[in-house]
């Protein structure tokens, strides 16, 4: 089956977070700098954790059925649904999840939250391991949690946890809950079945209660295997909140839909009931019927996605090493995003802020957002088509040629 990746498709004027607007301090506004009528002075943007890929066809074709139906009222969960995603994480990931288990939410990051807001105390200390996906500080902080954090060590060109630290500071009894970013994003690391259960053990033995952010754990590219939380057996699971979603798998992420599995009965409850607090009833149909075909139908895009942006990595290493030999490129094993170690260019955050969006016109996630160990990388949004990557790496090779140049 062949899939056009290759084709762009213009985002403009479709109210896009990542091609008409822009993030500043926080703030998301609207902009135009992407738009084409700057010329060569247009802003490619490649941040924000959304494809430039269309949907799979099966998606948009059993989405356009649905709103032909033109009534779009109050929509409940229906069985198949369930099947599909059970079905799915049992083919993918050898994962059979308990239906019993699984509460339908409005994405991972709001559940997130919901579930920092009813379980945790003021003061609770959250464990995250930096540099890490910046809204987990946000929700820590807003829910009147505590940030502790044990930093990512960074070894032979490879990311590791630091699992001396876990231990330190998982003893403290204040630390009550651990977020796990698995697979890891920015950095592209997919845990292996020894750090997971060791881990998992470190945060039982302590009593930390985990939540396990999947939202990636189906784009593992090739030569790499994903261990779902979820397998690990049952006395960690008992323990763990599981966050999973189509969301980035299909680029969904505007439908607003997750599942999250949670076997513990007592904490599936209190996330239940926080949800119904806030108004949250049913579901959307167009999530349902998006989530549910491309749970059913979409194994064989996936797979063809992931190959074309192995390549786009595999492109960008090449030309990285041969025309900016300052940055290195930190291979990723999984997501579509690829962490760039800029710190030979010897730029503070603001020069190199200025270099990457003004000079060379590319807009990325600039890697202090992402806290200790962020700062002096740069996170790349490589779901996008090859031309956009080529003219991408010419437009930073001339701006670091001029960098190098006015330096000697």
């Amino acid at each position: 089956m062949d899939f056009d990746f290759d084709r762009i498709i213009n985002r403009q004027n479709t109210s896009s977070i990542k091609w008409d607007f822009r993030s500043e301090h926080g703030t998301v506004r609207r902009w135009d700098a992407t738009e084409s009528r700057h010329g060569n002075n247009r802003v490619l943007p490649m941040w924000v954790a959304d494809m430039d890929f269309g949907c799979p066809e099966t998606v948009v074709e059993a989405l356009v059925e649905r709103a032909a139906h033109g009534i779009y009222g109050y929509t409940g969960k229906p069985d198949s649904y369930t099947e599909a995603v059970i079905g799915w994480m049992e083919a993918r990931h050898h994962w059979p999840v308990d239906p019993s288990s699984i509460l339908t939410t409005p994405g991972v990051v709001p559940t997130i939250n919901m579930a920092l807001r009813c379980l945790i105390k003021p003061g609770d200390g959250v464990l995250i391991q930096p540099p890490v996906y910046h809204p987990f500080y946000w929700g820590i902080d807003d829910n009147g949690g505590r940030v502790v954090t044990n930093p990512l060590c960074f070894e032979d060109g490879v990311y590791r946890m630091d699992f001396d630290d876990l231990e330190r500071k998982a003893a403290d009894p204040k630390t009550t809950f651990a977020i796990l970013c698995s697979p890891h994003n920015p950095v592209g690391r997919v845990w292996d079945p020894d750090e997971l259960t060791r881990f998992a053990d470190i945060c039982l033995r302590n009593d930390v209660f985990v939540i396990a952010d999947e939202i990636h754990g189906d784009l593992i590219l090739p030569g790499n295997r994903f261990t779902a939380y979820g397998t690990l057996g049952a006395v960690h699971v008992n323990r763990a909140i599981i966050c999973t979603s189509g969301s980035k798998t299909f680029n969904l992420a505007g439908l607003h839909c997750s599942n999250i599995m949670v076997k513990d009965e007592a904490v599936r409850t209190a996330i239940s009931n926080t949800i119904r607090a806030n108004g949250l009833f049913g579901m959307n149909p167009f999530s349902l019927v998006a989530t549910e075909t491309a749970y059913r139908t979409g194994g064989p895009w996936l797979d063809a996605m992931l190959a074309y942006v192995a390549a786009n990595i595999a492109r960008v290493t090449s030309v990285v090493n041969r025309r900016i030999p300052e940055i290195d490129v930190i291979q990723p094993q999984g997501t579509y995003l690829l962490w760039l170690d800029c710190r030979r260019l010897g730029l503070a955050a603001d020069a190199l802020e200025d270099l990457i969006l003004n000079k060379a016109c590319l807009y990325f996630d600039e890697g202090v957002i992402f806290g200790p160990g962020g700062a002096g990388y740069e996170r790349v949004n490589l779901a996008c088509p090859r031309t956009i990557v080529d003219e991408a790496l010419d437009r930073l090779a001339i701006a670091v040629a001029d960098l190098r140049n006015r330096s000697t």
